[in-house]
């Protein structure tokens, strides 16, 4: 399915958590946290300023972001959970070294 958010939204696609720690024990689904941290799957034209002009947003798709944890409103898109958040809600771009 494609997707086309609107103004200054994005689609995330949660990165999965870690069902062992580094001991070895596995984490039950229960006690589970929800990630803040997601890959850029879709994002929006840009943020409508009150002069009328559009500002492009500075996230681009494929970038890792961080966001928090209760942010945004959950979707299911091709049967997989993504989140739809306004940029404002992405606290960080993360780099891989």
């Amino acid at each position: 399915m494609k997707i086309r958010p609107l103004q200054d939204r994005i689609v995330v696609k949660r990165v999965e958590s870690e069902t062992k720690t580094k001991g070895g024990i596995i984490i039950p689904d229960a006690a589970k946290e929800k990630p803040i941290e997601g890959r850029v799957v879709a994002v929006g034209n840009g943020k409508v300023l009150k002069d009328g002009k559009v500002r492009p947003l500075e996230v681009k798709v494929g970038d890792k972001v961080l966001f928090g944890k209760y942010s945004g409103t959950e979707v299911k898109l091709d049967g997989e959970e993504h989140v739809l958040i306004r940029e404002d809600d992405v606290l960080a771009v993360t780099e891989s070294a």
